[in-house]
């Protein structure tokens, strides 16, 4: 009895059942499509790269605001093992002031537009347990002409006084392929 209920849960007795058949048959493979799985295991095992397969933020990046430019600090993790290269573009409008020839200073009537980015590259060797860490801050704007932050004519002078940052896009490429791309607005 044992061995009767022992024999009805082979694995093929069990198949049998689950497709709901009385026999199950065997039958030879041709070799020539038993090296074919084997062919391609091989072909993908000698071009896998070491790229990033799940990469993302560790938590969301911190951002501060320093006037004229923005600091982003962040953790990244689950990245393969080649360079990194992170890239924050920033979008913003720039307020200024205005002086004229005797010195008298007044706010610009337009708030300039702006698109900034800046890159940092992360070696792979400073990659662990695929975490790595980064900062970035943008630069300063260019001044912008007096026409462009609405001075009264081009013999006014132009000053940057504040950038009001509306969004900033992180990047993240490794091995040649977009890992990450996240844009937060402000």
């Amino acid at each position: 009895m044992i061995r009767k209920l022992f024999r009805s849960a082979r694995p093929d007795n069990l198949l049998k059942a689950r497709l709901g058949v009385d026999s199950l048959e065997r039958r030879e493979m041709p070799s020539s499509l038993m090296a074919a799985p084997i062919g391609s295991t091989a072909v993908k095992g000698s071009t896998s790269t070491n790229v990033a397969g799940n990469a993302h933020f560790k938590r969301q990046p911190t951002f501060v605001d320093n006037g004229l430019t923005l600091t982003a600090s962040g953790s990244l993790a689950g990245l393969g093992n080649l360079d990194v290269t992170i890239t924050m573009t920033v979008r913003g409008s720039a307020t200024t002031f205005c002086t004229n020839p005797g010195g008298n200073v007044s706010p610009g009537q337009n708030k300039v537009p702006i698109e900034l980015s800046v890159s940092q590259v992360i070696k792979a060797s400073e990659i662990k347990n695929g975490t790595a860490s980064f900062s970035l801050t943008s630069p300063v704007p260019a001044t912008p002409t007096p026409k462009e932050a609405g001075c009264p004519n081009n013999n006014w002078s132009v000053t940057l006084d504040d950038v009001q940052f509306s969004s900033a896009t992180i990047t993240v490429v490794q091995g040649g392929q977009t890992v990450i791309s996240k844009t937060f607005s402000f």
